[in-house]
């Protein structure tokens, strides 16, 4: 483990853990970089963006099939081996199997398509990206090329049908969280069955094509709520910082995702002040049950995951 993953293994201060620990052994860095829809930027931007985080401390960088950009984010990996800045086993690295490739015999197909893009042996965590299935995946644990395997926009109902019948159970479920979209449920669940949680969208997903946004709520508000905005001046910190803070406190990994080095940066900046309980209580009380990723084009499976656009419980 390199420097910088030694002394992100905790703080004194604020007790925030900066690794958590999985249920398989492994260990996650609790920040890591997210890279949902950088494919539509050049491939140096993305790369460019990968190579800053690294320069910034990130450990954990999360893409996936369906994002893109696995051989941009390979390339930033690759150079900053090269250039001695890191090493394999210094970076949690985390992919997801496409949705169209659930079959048995395109699991193994799909990731070794991410591993020769991403130019890794291994990755240190395979997700499901979307809750259509999950057998296949206990067999690349077995194989050495993934090191953990878990799921993403899994309900809890699913996550318990899973468990029911899985022989390796999920080490994180990734999911929407974020003041608009507390789900308490999900979290305690989580943390009884002991698996991880990983935040996308923390912000809301201000990137996300307005064609795509469901329930009237526009999400470039929550990083403007005037609620977070008070908190986030009290603190004398951003409002991005405020949300990613409230996320970590909770022990829940996050993963912002920015092409901004200046912002990259900026979100790093989360160790060394704590939100108190009257502010985290303020936060949840924002809970309005907004989504942003809706996953519309799976509404008709069986299990599609998510219910109407009504308030979760907080």
């Amino acid at each position: 483990m390199d420097r910088t993953l030694q002394e992100m293994d905790s703080d004194e201060d604020t007790r925030v853990p900066r690794l958590i620990e999985l249920n398989d052994g492994s260990r996650m860095p609790i920040l890591g970089l997210g890279t949902w829809k950088s494919s539509h930027l050049p491939p140096s931007s993305v790369q460019g963006a990968v190579e800053a985080a690294i320069a910034a401390g990130y450990r954990h960088i999360d893409t996936a099939y369906s994002y893109g950009n696995e051989v941009d984010v390979g390339r930033a990996l690759r150079s900053k081996m090269r250039q001695g800045i890191i090493r394999r086993e210094d970076m949690f690295i985390v992919s997801k199997l496409c949705e169209t490739h659930h079959a048995p015999e395109d699991i193994p197909l799909c990731l070794n398509k991410s591993l020769k893009d991403l130019q890794l042996d291994f990755l240190d965590l395979y997700l499901v990206h979307f809750p259509v299935g999950l057998k296949g995946m206990e067999a690349l644990q077995a194989s050495g090329k993934v090191r953990s395997i878990g799921v993403s926009n899994f309900s809890i109902l699913q996550l318990e049908r899973l468990l029911a019948l899985c022989r390796v159970p999920p080490a994180v479920n990734q999911v929407e969280l974020h003041p608009y979209l507390v789900q308490a449920d999900m979290i305690e669940f989580c943390k009884l069955k002991n698996i991880a949680l990983t935040a996308f969208s923390p912000f809301g997903s201000p990137a996300r094509p307005p064609e795509e946004l469901k329930c009237g709520t526009d999400p470039h508000k929550l990083l403007e709520d005037p609620v977070i905005a008070q908190i986030a001046e009290r603190h004398r910190r951003s409002a991005a910082q405020v949300l990613l803070r409230y996320h970590i406190q909770q022990g829940v990994s996050v993963i912002p995702k920015s092409d901004k080095p200046h912002h990259i940066i900026q979100n790093t900046k989360i160790f060394d002040f704590k939100l108190s309980e009257e502010d985290m209580t303020t936060l949840k009380s924002l809970n309005r049950g907004w989504r942003g990723c809706r996953i519309e084009e799976l509404k008709s499976h069986p299990y599609y995951p998510f219910e109407s656009c009504r308030p979760q419980r907080k």
